[in-house]
């Protein structure tokens, strides 16, 4: 079953946010800047936040699902 989500994103480092927004596009609708639509079944989402947990700085950067 998928579930609909909006993925919102604040990047501070150009470079993790080229990183952050190639690794969206595999997995949903690009919709404005730093926004995606994504359907996700729950392995979708983990493989998400895992993608995105080797880009992120945690003390700098902000995702929100």
């Amino acid at each position: 079953m998928r579930t609909s989500y909006l993925v919102c994103y604040d990047i501070c480092d150009e470079k993790r946010l080229k990183k952050v927004f190639k690794a969206m596009r595999g997995f949903g609708d690009h919709l404005q800047y730093s926004v995606f639509e994504c359907q996700f079944t729950p392995s979708d989402l983990v493989r998400c936040r895992e993608a995105l947990r080797g880009i992120i700085k945690h003390s700098e950067d902000q995702v929100l699902f």
